[in-house]
């Protein structure tokens, strides 16, 4: 549960730090030319709730299965990492309204989750399967926000 409200607790206050403005970051990124295939604005939030309910229970395990000594400690660093990635995109995309950044970001989150669940798919395998709907999403966003990069570059 430690982890759990961590992590709820990190990803808020980065998201409130660097949203303090909402309707100037909603007026930056409504004007930005985005694919015909791109989702609505408002199924981020129900998508992504779902989503950090899983990276919470999963993560979570593997975190407590290292602390616990049940796991290999380098099994944790691709777990790590992709969290750091995943909180730092709310702050580059919609703070620093840097898409290309952003890009690079979320290319970082497909990277280390595709290297986290790899990793401890020998060990545990139910987290591997349990992610498979965040490796979706983040293979989607991840293909969405090269191609906004793409259509917004000067």
């Amino acid at each position: 549960m430690v982890t759990t409200n961590f992590i709820g607790s990190v990803k808020l206050s980065l998201h409130l730090r660097y949203t303090n403005n909402m309707s100037d970051t909603y007026n930056w990124y409504s004007t930005l030319i985005k694919p015909s295939w791109a989702p609505p604005g408002w199924l981020f939030g129900p998508v992504w709730t779902v989503l950090y309910i899983i990276i919470a229970l999963t993560f979570g395990s593997v975190f407590y299965k290292v602390l616990k000594k049940e796991l290999p400690w380098y099994v944790i660093i691709p777990f790590a990492l992709n969290l750091l990635f995943n909180f730092a995109f709310t702050p580059i995309q919609f703070g620093l309204k840097n898409n290309l950044l952003a890009a690079f970001d979320i290319a970082m989150v497909l990277t280390t989750l595709t290297w986290a669940l790899v990793s401890i798919f020998p060990y545990v395998r139910w987290i591997t399967f349990a992610n498979i709907p965040y490796f979706v999403w983040v293979l989607f966003a991840t293909i969405l926000q090269f191609t906004i990069t793409y259509l917004n570059r000067r």
